[in-house]
């Protein structure tokens, strides 16, 4: 077993209707279930959106760590990253999942090969392989 770097805490209380706290305070959010979800939609944020913006995050660095190796400018880039909620409550809910990645100034291939490596590292992309349908895609300017 690996030695741990670091590790992230957050505590939840009432669940998707109440608040998320991480132990060191830096993040305290409010949770509302979406409407489309049976929710009142309220101004919180869910877990679904959290889970997005990690994964977003620990992605794009990813791929930026890899170009770097590869000496490939990524400046201006951006990834967009979708959570889609599928099934129902008799079947059990799960994840898809979009990665979309524009990179101006890079071929399309270069950026597919560069989100295919990055799927290969990230640790939220290799925490869910096997689990989560993931499809990967590079926006042009023409998108």
């Amino acid at each position: 077993m690996s030695s741990t770097i670091y590790t992230a805490q957050a505590t939840s209380w009432g669940g998707r209707s109440g608040k998320v706290v991480t132990s060191d305070d830096r993040l305290q959010l409010d949770l509302s279930v979406p409407s489309e979800m049976g929710g009142d939609g309220g101004p919180g944020t869910n877990p679904e959106q959290l889970f997005a913006s990690g994964w977003a995050a620990c992605f794009h660095n990813a791929m930026k760590a890899i170009a770097r190796q590869q000496k490939v400018d990524m400046t201006d880039s951006a990834v967009s990253l979708s959570v889609d909620v599928v099934g129902g409550v008799a079947a059990g809910f799960d994840f898809q999942v979009t990665i979309e990645a524009q990179v101006p100034g890079l071929d399309t291939a270069t950026v597919q090969a560069l989100l295919e490596a990055a799927d290969q590292v990230c640790p939220y992309s290799r925490a869910t392989r096997g689990n989560v349908p993931v499809t990967l895609r590079v926006v042009t300017d023409e998108d």
